[in-house]
């Protein structure tokens, strides 16, 4: 697994997301996640939501991702 794919896989699963993944071992990932789908939503949600979008490669192809999901305005990137 690579970040790359990891990305992809959540931008794909949360439409209007962007991501933002590092890792360079293949199993421990880094990830920001920013997505109107987190509005209203508080972390353990949010991050079940990424996590929903990576299915059964949580646990098994990727062993640990740390994530920080925030919203548009959270980001400073609304507007």
């Amino acid at each position: 697994m690579n970040p790359q794919t990891i990305r992809e896989l959540i931008e794909q699963g949360l439409p209007g997301a962007r991501a933002d993944v590092q890792g360079d071992d293949g199993v421990h990932f880094e990830a920001t996640v920013v997505s109107d789908a987190f509005r209203g939503k508080l972390p353990l949600a949010r991050h079940r939501l990424v996590y929903a979008t990576l299915g059964t490669r949580m646990g098994g192809e990727i062993h640990a991702l740390q994530l920080k999901t925030l919203t548009p305005e959270e980001s400073g990137a609304a507007g």
